[in-house]
């Protein structure tokens, strides 16, 4: 995409961004879905094929395919929305491992009803929920080495940007051993940004500063600046910065009220 994309889902706009690395010929491993299910109701998706495995962006589609139409069927067979979302984990990891090449993918999700959302991961992909004062009401924890040492405590953020594990994931779709974490449901405020994100954003932007360009103005402008820092940090014009090129994917929500 050379563009930021606006869409209606869930009695709010959403604002969807993907890319491949800069200078990639190769397809991009990310992937992203908005799925509709009313007027005030929706699943939000991102995946990312992790780039040292074969068949990443194969597993990245096929992930949110899997999800996709678990969640189809919510309607057609007056499912509960936590349980189809689960199964599409499910699905979605049975799918992946069937390539039987050895490829993988995190996957996070998700739900939102009635201006409630709750997610669910599996993955270094974040999720994100901020106030427009910068209060942090949500963040998920990367399901990596280095994720697990900055939720100990035993690394700070800006240490954990240039670790030499960073890209190390320690739970995917695509193994046998994957597992699903559920977060907590919180309402969201009229005001509140939820952001889903590819490590390729968190990779190259600090959480301070994304959460400084996406707690307030319009939900458009807040999307181009984090593309516009990404971009920047991947071409490596500053040297105190991180930078570290790679696919990048997000999805900033906004209930409508607040999205203009």
């Amino acid at each position: 995409m050379t563009e930021v994309e606006l869409h209606a889902v869930a009695a709010g706009r959403a604002a969807v961004y993907s890319a491949r690395c800069p200078g990639k010929t190769t397809p991009n491993e990310d992937a992203a879905a908005l799925i509709r299910l009313d007027d005030a109701s929706g699943i939000l998706v991102v995946a990312d094929g992790l780039g040292g495995s074969q068949a990443g962006d194969r597993a990245a589609r096929l992930a949110t395919e899997s999800m996709k139409r678990s969640i189809d069927r919510v309607v057609a067979e007056e499912l509960m929305l936590r349980t189809a979302i689960l199964n599409g984990f499910e699905q979605a990891n049975q799918a992946v491992l069937e390539l039987a090449v050895g490829a993988a993918t995190t996957l996070a999700v998700v739900e939102i009803a009635a201006g409630v959302v709750r997610p669910y991961h599996a993955g270094d992909s974040m999720i994100l929920v901020v106030g427009q004062r910068g209060k942090i009401k949500l963040q998920t924890t990367s399901h990596s080495p280095v994720g697990f040492a900055v939720e100990a405590g035993l690394l700070d953020e800006k240490e954990a940007m240039h670790h030499e594990e960073r890209h190390l994931v320690s739970n995917v779709i695509g193994s046998s051993e994957m597992k699903i974490e559920i977060g907590p449901s919180i309402d969201l405020a009229p005001r509140d940004t939820l952001l889903v994100a590819s490590d390729g954003l968190f990779d190259n932007v600090h959480v301070s500063e994304t959460i400084e360009y996406i707690r307030k103005g319009k939900l458009i402008d807040a999307a181009r600046r984090l593309v516009t820092c990404s971009q920047r940090r991947m071409a490596g014009s500053d040297e105190a910065q991180p930078s570290k090129p790679d696919d990048i994917t997000f999805i900033l929500f906004r209930l409508s009220a607040a999205a203009a």
